[in-house]
Formats: C-alpha cells, structure tokens, sequence
C-alpha cells in the first residue's frame, strides 16, 4: 500500500500497516442524521422553529417542527447557559434526538444542534475522530486494490460494502453483531446467521490471512553454510537407552536444515520430560568436528546438559561449561585446549547461560537456545546477534538457529507461526508417567500432610510453591515468608528459596542432594531435575496460567513412575479449566485449553508471546489452512507474473 505521508502518522494512530488492516477497520455503529420525513418514535433528525419557552432546573422548549408541520416540544434537563440562546424565541435549527409521543404530543428529550442533514453515519472506536477514518478508508480502500492483496471479488465486495456508510453497510453491521452474538452457531446455520455469519466468516478469514501474510513477509531468508551431517546410527545404537520415534524425526528435520543454504529457524517443541537434550546432543553430533553452541536460561539447567553431554556423546566430542564469571569447565582432564583453559575454539559443543552472549565465540554452524522466553528482552536483542553470527552483511552465512520450548502451543497457532519458523515436536514420552493431578481445597488438607510424610519416609521430595514471597493483603493466600514457619515445624529438611535469593541455585542444588521438603516460588518451572520428586503442591492455582502450571507439574516423575500435583484453590467452586487440566497430562491438549482463555501468540513483535488480539478469528484451524493455501497461490502468482 502506497502511502502518502500526510496520512503516514494518521494510518500509524489506528494501528493499521496493510491495507487489509485498514478493510478490518469497520463502524461500531451507524447514526441517523437524515431528515426524518414524518414522526416516529426513536431516534431522528428534524428542523424547528422556537416559538416560546420557559426556564427552571429544566429548560422546556416549545416548538414548530418544520419538517412534520406540527408543534413539538423540547426538554433539556441539566441545561447550561448556551442551551437558554440556542433556543431562544424564533430561533430556527436542526436537532437529532430521541423523539416520543407523549400527552398528546411529540417531543425530543436533550437533543443535539447539528449543522446538516448528513444521512447515515458510521461511528468507529479508534485514536482518529470518525470523518477522517472515513476519508482514508474512501481513498485507499478500492476493488482493484483489494483484489491486489489476494482477496476474491466476493471478498472484497463484502469489505467495501461494510464500508460505503449507507443503509446496506448498517444493516450488514447490525446483522455482524447478531451472528457474533450467536457465536459458532450463526456459522453452521444459515436460518440463525443468514448474512451476518456470511460476513463473519469473511472477516475471520481475511483476519487470519492477513496476519499470516504480514508474518511470511517479516520472514527473512539469509544464506548460510550447507552441511553434510554425520550419520548418528552408530550413535543410537551405543544409548543406553533407544530414542523415541519424535526424537528420530526432530534429528531428520535437523539434518534436512543443515543441508540447505539457507539458514533455518526451527522450533523443537516437547512436552514437559519429552527427551529434548538428546536432539540438543544429537544436532552438536551432526556437525562434529564444527562447533555448536547451546544456551540455557539457568546455571543448573546448564550444568544438567553438561552433565548429560559428558555421558551421552561420543568421547571424541569436547564439550565445555561456560560458568559465571568466564570460568571453562572441561570433562576430558587429558585435554587442555591450546594449553589455556580460557579458549573456546577447540571445543565441539560450548554449553552456558547468558554469559555467553558477552564473550567471543568461535564461528558456529550452529546455534542452539533453550527456553528463550525466559530470557530478558536485552537478552533477547543479542541472542538476536548471535542467531545472525554477529553479521550486519545480509549476503555473509548464518548458523542455523534452534530454539528449544517445554511450552507446547496448540496445532492451529504452529500452523499459522509456520510462516516464520519450522516446528519439529516432541509428543512422545521416554518414560511412562503416571501423574494424578488433584484440586485440593481446606477439606483435603490434613490428606495431603498424610501424603507428604508418607512420601518423605519413603526417600521422596515433595515441592511446594506459592505465589508470593512476602505477604500482601491483595491476595487471600499465606506468603512464602508467612507459610515456612508451619513446614518447618513438621517436617526436617526444609529448604527454601525464590527469585530474589541471591543463593538460589546453591540451594536448589542443596535441597536435590539433602532436602525433604523445598518451599519456593514459581522459579522452580524451569530447570531443575529432581528425580526423587513425587508431589508438588500448587498455592493459589488458579491465579497461573495453565503453561506454568503443567510446567510445574512436568517437576514430578522426570524419569518415569508415579507422582501427584495438589492445586490448592481457596475457591468454593473451582474454575472449569482447573477441572479441564487435572484431567489431562498432555501438554498439547492442555495448550488448547489455554488457548480458550487467551488469545494467541504475537510473534510479529519478536518473540513467542500471550497477547495477539484477533478481533474475529477464533483459531479456526480450517480457516487458517484457508488462508496459507490462499497465500502460497498468491505468492506463486505474483511472482510468476513479473
């Protein structure tokens, strides 16, 4: 879309980019403004001529009505001192307002001074006062242009007739709001939607269409080295254990990126203990002897990776820790990299935190980051940089970049963010898990007590988590601070920790060695494996999202066996998708339920996030395969045209 710069600021006030952002653009509602040829009850438009009036706290006004030719009266309450000249004796003027007839009469109930009969018009919700969103719809919004951005002559007809700002554009907008009303049901039957569930699904289309074409044009393709990979059968078969058929298929999607020459960005997306260190491993292997990088969002995390690299991969690949503070940790002792432990260049797989965004890398064909959401948004920027190989040349290679996430998002939503990245996914388990997920409220209590001592005395470890750390009276839950006291007084071994314990990861690895009973925040999500864990308890679950609570509950059963995951709700009446998550312990389906109460994803920005407002699309998977085949027709069109 052409833009000129006078509208450039005007068109960024309404959040519009695309010309098919400006078509969604559509009235809240229309306003009556012609001329009401004779009476009637409601809203109307008439000319009058004053003939007396009268004043107290309410201004009473008696009139001729031009347009009717009968006397009308007008009633103004809370009138201010201009109302008493507007209306003075034979002033003549044109209001719109309520008319009723009442006593006998017809009369207006504070009506409005307006300058002209102007017909219908449409009222919008925007930054922008309603004639100039008129005006910039008018000049940009044609059939040629938008049939131009991929919409069928049926499309577009129903966008600039939603539009025109006559009596069919209200009509089609009163008849949108009932089948929005009626939800799915005005699309599966005609007699209850009729033409407003047409133009819903329209809308909804268009919608998604729109935001997958802006998603595939943000998509850049960069070059990057083509590598043969190395053949990991020989591998596989010294495992102790044999790989899941996902891992399998996630290392082949891998190897099918590294042999092209352009640089990919995938996402490998597995459940909570689905087995994604190995295709972390699996992908360094392939590239052997060319470096790969990997970085986690804690220190435990990496160590965890580290440990299992030293027992995992070949004993040819030399694999160093990255710790706080520059220190290199090397498992071969016989191997000292050019005699100076500080070198990274002679290393195959270079594991850390965010440390390593501040040192200087050797040149990787490979870059790999675990749980990037849970870095900072400067974190972000430079992991960035180190995804484009620290390069501003768009014509130099890249690293193929894999990003790794225990966070599984819905088929629909990986659909549509197919655009930008790949998705490999990791749904089988290595381990059978036999987790029971039980809503506990005051009654259930002195049973969990039972339970946990029950579990201790057995060897196990049990978790449990609050929301806060201090109390507060905005929330009707004990803080970690309130609540430890009574732990610590029934149970040896407790330890206790948060996001502002500057000894944490100390801890956290105390309490995996020594500990009975860990009291902490939500800090132990991500990046802790505890393979005596058989409870967590949840305080306040209703006050998280369901990602954070299966991510909490994926703590339990790392290797497999039977756990249990309390969520302790105050609430007389639990939420129903409480209920939806105790009944299921797959991730996928869980990020379904979630995706009932929130909307999508907003990648356009930058980063996986809740928060993308779809006005009419409601992840209708049928829809968005619509609209990706509309797409790849669109594109392969256009460019066979030139």
């Amino acid at each position: 879309m052409k833009i000129s710069p006078a509208d450039a600021e005007d068109l960024r006030a309404l959040g519009v980019s695309s010309l098919l952002d400006l078509a969604l653009v559509l009235p809240r509602g229309f306003e009556d403004l012609s001329e009401a040829a004779s009476p009637r009850e409601g809203e109307c438009s008439v000319r009058i001529t004053t003939r007396a009036q009268r004043f107290g706290r309410v201004l009473l006004v008696s009139a001729w009505c031009d347009t009717w030719e009968c006397p009308v009266s007008v009633s103004i309450f809370n009138a201010r001192a201009w109302h008493k000249g507007a209306f003075g004796n034979g002033k003549t003027l044109l209001i719109h307002g309520k008319a009723s007839f009442y006593a006998g009469g017809w009369q207006f109930t504070n009506p409005k001074i307006i300058k002209e009969f102007l017909g219908l018009v449409p009222h919008y919700k925007t930054a922008l006062k309603d004639p100039r969103v008129r005006a910039l719809s008018a000049k940009y919004l044609s059939l040629d242009a938008l049939r131009a951005e991929g919409l069928t002559d049926e499309e577009a007809g129903i966008l600039l007739a939603l539009h025109a700002g006559d009596e069919r554009a209200a009509s089609m907008i009163s008849n949108l709001n009932i089948a929005r009303a009626l939800g799915d049901a005005s699309l599966d039957a005609e007699n209850l939607g009729g033409e407003g569930a047409k133009i819903l699904r329209v809308l909804k289309f268009v919608e998604i269409y729109n935001y997958i074409k802006k998603l595939s044009a943000k998509k850049i393709n960069f070059p990057a080295e083509k590598i043969t990979a190395n053949d990991l059968e020989g591998w596989f078969a010294e495992l102790p254990f044999k790989p899941t058929g996902d891992q399998i298929a996630a290392l082949a999607d891998i190897r099918a990126d590294l042999a092209s020459e352009v640089a990919s960005r995938r996402v490998v997306m597995g459940d909570v203990g689905s087995g994604k260190t190995l295709v972390m491993l699996g992908a360094a292997a392939m590239i052997y002897p060319r470096v790969a990088i990997l970085m986690a969002p804690t220190s435990i995390l990496a160590e965890q990776i580290y440990e299992q690299a030293k027992l995992l991969l070949p004993p040819y690949m030399r694999v160093a820790l990255v710790r706080k503070g520059g220190k290199i940790e090397n498992g071969d002792l016989n191997f000292k990299p050019n005699g100076d432990n500080s070198n990274l260049n002679d290393f195959n797989l270079i594991i850390g935190t965010h440390v390593l965004l501040y040192r200087d890398l050797p040149p990787s064909p490979l870059v790999m980051i675990d749980e990037q959401h849970r870095f900072g948004s400067e974190q972000r920027r430079k992991i960035e940089e180190l995804a484009s190989g620290g390069y501003s040349n768009l014509n130099a290679t890249r690293p193929h970049f894999l990003q790794f996430s225990a966070t599984p998002i819905p088929r629909t939503l990986s659909l549509i963010q197919s655009n930008f990245v790949n998705f490999s996914f990791l749904r089988e388990m290595p381990y059978e898990k036999n987790i029971h997920t039980i809503i506990l409220q005051n009654s259930g209590f002195a049973a969990l007590l039972a339970h946990l001592k029950e579990q201790i005395n057995r060897g196990k470890q049990a978790i449990v988590v609050y929301p806060l750390v201090e109390e507060s009276e905005a929330i009707a839950y004990q803080s970690l601070s309130e609540a430890a006291p009574f732990w610590q007084e029934r149970f040896e071994r407790v330890f206790v920790t948060h996001g502002r314990d500057k000894d944490k990861e100390e801890t956290l690895a105390r309490f995996a060695a020594e500990g009975d009973l860990l009291l902490a925040t939500t800090i132990v999500e991500v990046g802790i494996s505890l393979p005596r864990l058989t409870t967590i308890v949840i305080v306040g679950g209703e006050r998280l999202g369901l990602a954070t609570l299966h991510q909490l509950r994926g703590r339990v059963g790392r290797n497999g066996g039977e756990g249990w995951c309390y969520v302790y709700t105050k609430l007389k009446t639990p939420p129903a998708r409480l209920r939806e998550f105790a009944a299921t312990l797959d991730g996928f389906e869980v990020a379904n339920i979630d995706l009932k109460n929130r909307q999508a994803g907003d990648i356009l920005g930058g980063a996986f996030q809740h928060g993308a407002t779809f006005e009419y699309y409601e992840m209708e998977e049928e829809i968005a395969k619509e609209a990706k085949s509309r797409l790849a027709l669109f594109k392969f069109e256009t460019q066979n045209s030139r």
